[in-house]
């Protein structure tokens, strides 16, 4: 078995639909013998350029091992699901089990927007000069 990088980007309006959806892709793997070492979900986010008019997408990536049969099978779920906008599969020569630069920039956000939240500001006084 091979392993691959997919990401696909989903349509704003099936946001709801996107758990569904990696259920669905998930359970094709696992039901091959195939196994998912990553899977992340970045949420709906800016494009870089706009696709049928639409500036905004939901973004996943999966890191899969998989055979080749299971791999067309999810390549033409990805072309005939209308709601999947684009689709990029990479081969691999490993495995990636660690969080994406993505992911580790979105926690570090979050560590600091919390640690912002937690500590109030102080008022300052002004000081009257001599």
């Amino acid at each position: 078995m091979r392993h691959y990088e997919i990401a696909f980007i989903v349509h704003p309006d099936q946001s709801e639909q996107v758990p569904a959806m990696i259920e669905r892709y998930r359970n094709s793997v696992t039901a091959r013998n195939g196994k998912i070492h990553r899977l992340e979900d970045w949420g709906r986010r800016q494009m870089a350029y706009p696709i049928q008019k639409m500036h905004k997408a939901h973004y996943v990536l999966m890191n899969i091992e998989c055979d080749q049969e299971t791999l067309v099978e999810l390549e033409h779920a990805f072309k005939f699901n209308d709601a999947v906008l684009r689709h990029l599969i990479i081969k691999m020569t490993r495995a990636w089990i660690t969080p994406s630069p993505m992911m580790k920039e979105e926690k570090a956000k979050s560590v600091l927007g919390g640690s912002r939240e937690a500590e109030p500001t102080k008022p300052v006084e002004a000081v009257p000069q001599a």
